[in-house]
């Protein structure tokens, strides 16, 4: 049957790839020990982090994730549509209806490069407004319109990324609204109490300290301001879990590797998934910042939760 057929297939390939993958780790394991065995002067100690299942320095973890969404960028949209058959955009379209925003806010989205969550930000205003948003960049300085403008900034470390959200914003005709930056969410370039909406979808995760990035956040805030992240989370039904666990270790690398060439990108991004705080610990880390009135809500069975 042609079905099962491509199941050996998916199969045949996933065990391939992840044989070439511990061979490679073994590799890079056994030269690092003989380095390190080698050498004669001592060791400066220098702090570890997890890059999915691996673990790695802190100052190798940026270079690493930034190669990852490098090589992603230009089938993001499409490998996000293949993995969640479409669900994302719902749980995209759900988190901005429950950011509710307003004209006058001055939003941050950090880790957006692709523009997702601006746009959708920027669309909510249109519909519930019924009038277009002003123009950042308008020439008219006079205008008779009394609505104040949304000033939207798109953080994102990768340039690849900002470039196709910048792409996008010219064909959706928002290329005026929003101001894409190059910055880093564990130190951003925006000034103390000068926000009053950060978001990050999906960006989180891939920091190199969340903690760090969740008071990054919390710094830029005004007094009452918000930060709402929507991320990947845990899934607490067990044999939900185990569908789940099965679907992304078996069947999502392939899918990256069959539709965008590129296995390993999409073996870390399930990792990272598994690696990522639970929905309690993730609101304690919130806590830590200085943030009150935490909570969280899980969407499809806990897969991704709404923070705030």
């Amino acid at each position: 049957m042609p079905g099962r057929k491509l199941i050996n297939m998916y199969k045949t390939i996933a065990a391939a790839r992840q044989h070439q993958v511990r061979v490679s780790l073994n590799s890079v394991s056994r030269s690092l020990h003989l380095s390190v065995a080698n050498r004669n002067e001592p060791v400066t100690t220098r702090n570890t982090t997890h890059f999915g299942y691996q673990t790695v320095y802190e100052d190798e973890k940026e270079a690493k994730v930034a190669e990852v969404f490098h090589n992603v960028a230009s089938k993001y949209d499409l490998m996000n549509d293949a993995m969640s058959f479409g669900i994302h955009r719902l749980w995209k379209d759900t988190f901005v209806r429950q950011l509710n925003p307003h004209f006058g806010l001055n939003v941050l989205d950090i880790g957006g490069g692709t523009g997702d969550i601006a746009f959708r930000i920027l669309k909510y205003l249109n519909i519930n407004s019924g009038q277009k948003v002003q123009k950042a960049n308008s020439v008219d300085d006079n205008s008779s319109d009394s609505t104040p403008n949304c000033t939207i900034r798109v953080v994102d470390i990768n340039q690849s990324m900002l470039d196709v959200g910048e792409i996008r914003g010219k064909e959706l005709g928002y290329q005026n609204d929003i101001k894409w930056i190059n910055g880093d969410a564990e130190n951003l370039p925006v000034k103390d109490s000068s926000v009053d909406l950060v978001t990050a979808a999906f960006a989180i995760r891939n920091v190199t300290n969340i903690r760090k990035a969740v008071s990054e956040a919390y710094r830029v805030l005004t007094p009452g301001g918000r930060f709402s992240v929507l991320e990947f989370s845990h899934v607490t039904n067990p044999y939900l879990k185990s569908l789940y666990d099965m679907y992304s270790f078996e069947m999502i690398p392939v899918m990256g590797e069959i539709i965008a060439d590129d296995w390993q990108s999409y073996q870390y991004l399930v990792e990272s998934i598994r690696k990522f705080p639970t929905q309690e610990e993730f609101a304690d880390i919130f806590k830590e910042a200085g943030f009150r009135f935490v909570k969280w809500q899980n969407q499809t069975f806990g897969t991704v939760a709404i923070h705030s």
